[in-house]
């Protein structure tokens, strides 16, 4: 009966999120779902991507965390129409929540849309918001070990965000390690070294965005 409610769950989400996805197709958004851990440095990441795109192209924020406003209040602040979705406990964002918090964004005048889900390295990764991609966040403060202990995090992400890169030199992290992991996770997707602290691969990282983006508006 368990194992019973749980497709239950799943199957109600999935069909949801197509709904989204037809939506966002529709408006030609394209969308992405960044996860991590807490304190990997989603949010400070997406102010550095904002602060390198938001003359390039037009980007809208749904940010998600158990409770409080702060993360999508750093995001309005530089001028990016956010909206916050607290899921009082849930640890992880679901297809109707995005559909709910649709109504407070305008779709026709956006290009990109980042969902910046809760930080969490399990549950996120089960549930399709309707989003074109998933990209997650690890930073090298978090150890080796993760892309083993949590596989499908890895395995379900089109980009994997290697953060903190500053702080490199005083871990014992090393990129070859996760790069073999990865092999054998998923070889297709792209890794990106960054530093969100010091601007280090933002650039790359922003450009992908805006190719994926064009990409999206030409269909």
């Amino acid at each position: 009966m368990k194992v019973e409610l749980v497709t239950n769950v799943l199957d109600a989400n999935t069909a949801i999120a197509e709904q989204n996805r037809q939506f966002f197709a529709a408006k030609g958004v394209f969308v992405l779902n960044l996860m991590s851990a807490p304190g990997a440095g989603k949010t400070t990441i997406l102010e550095k991507t904002i602060e390198a795109l938001k003359d390039q192209i037009r980007i809208g924020v749904i940010e998600g965390d158990i409770c409080t406003t702060r993360d999508a209040e750093r995001i309005a602040a530089l001028g990016i129409p956010a909206v916050q979705i607290n899921t009082d406990g849930a640890c992880h964002l679901d297809a109707n929540m995005i559909l709910r918090s649709l109504q407070n964004l305008s779709l026709e005048d956006l290009d990109l849309l980042v969902i910046e889900n809760v930080g969490n390295l399990v549950c996120p990764a089960e549930f399709d918001l309707g989003e074109h991609y998933k990209a997650m966040v690890i930073s090298v403060t978090e150890g080796n070990d993760k892309p083993t202990k949590y596989p499908l995090m890895f395995k379900e992400s089109q980009a994997i965000l290697v953060n903190k890169l500053d702080l490199l030199p005083y871990t014992d992290f090393s990129l070859e390690v996760l790069k073999q992991d990865l092999e054998t996770l998923n070889p297709q997707a792209q890794v990106f070294p960054i530093s969100a602290r010091t601007g280090e691969g933002v650039v790359a990282w922003s450009q992908w965005l805006v190719e994926l983006a064009s990409s999206i508006k030409s269909k």
